[in-house]
């Protein structure tokens, strides 16, 4: 396993939810964490307890381009390298088939598509150097098969799942690994809606960012392309 000391991770999406809870999980570990968010002030507060050498909070908005680079070069500035990005960042709606605005389908491929996409690309040459770098990326069960009418999400999780493959691909020789991390539910602000599963049922983010920490951890040698996390059983899966 690698030792987190000394290792500098990127966690998008790191407000609430499970962004926040890799975060907070990392930083117990002993991993330096940049956290990206789009109300940073809020996520000092909410991690006031953190240890001042090892943690910087940055603005970012997947879907605003100019946030991506400033995040990163913040990243750099502040600790001089880079071995892991967490892309969590990510959003739903209800665009179906039959329903909905092209502007809501858009949102969903810039956020869920585009924005770890870009981020992927301008950290490669910092993660390839590392010798060791890793990309996850929070995809979704939904990415591995369709059980909801809600078929942009489904479509951009399945974009996710692709752009892991294709991470993978371009940086093994140099080191870089890439995992997707497939959740079902996660109880978390997202999911205040759904009534097919309990709350008390659904995946603690605590549990599901013990399981993203050992993606960040495991050997160049030992690397999982994907890991399918459900909170219930599911024949295909």
């Amino acid at each position: 396993m690698l030792s987190p000391k000394g290792r500098v991770v990127m966690v998008s999406g790191a407000n609430r939810g499970i962004g926040l809870a890799i975060a907070r999980k990392l930083l117990e570990k002993g991993y330096s964490v940049s956290a990206g968010a789009r109300d940073p002030q809020s996520l000092r507060e909410a991690l006031a307890e953190a240890p001042q050498n090892r943690f910087v909070a940055c603005r970012y908005d997947a879907a605003d381009r100019g946030t991506h680079q400033s995040w990163l070069d913040k990243t750099l500035a502040r600790f001089g390298r880079l071995d892991g990005l967490v892309n969590n960042a990510g959003t739903s709606n209800t665009f179906s088939i039959e329903e909905g605005e092209e502007a809501d389908l858009d949102a969903l491929w810039a956020i869920n598509v585009k924005g770890p996409l870009f981020m992927t690309r301008i950290c490669m040459p910092h993660l390839k150097a590392s010798g060791s770098g890793r990309v996850i990326n929070v995809a979704s069960l939904s990415g591995k098969r369709v059980r909801n009418e809600n078929i942009a999400y489904n479509m951009t999780k399945h974009a996710v799942m692709a752009l892991t493959h294709g991470t993978r691909r371009i940086g093994w020789d140099h080191g870089v690994r890439a995992t997707a991390v497939c959740p079902s539910f996660v109880a978390t602000d997202l999911t205040d809606g759904v009534t097919k599963v309990s709350r008390e049922k659904m995946i603690d983010p605590a549990d599901f960012a013990e399981i993203t920490a050992l993606a960040l951890a495991l050997p160049n040698t030992a690397a999982m392309a994907e890991m399918l996390v459900n909170c219930r059983l599911e024949d295909t899966l």
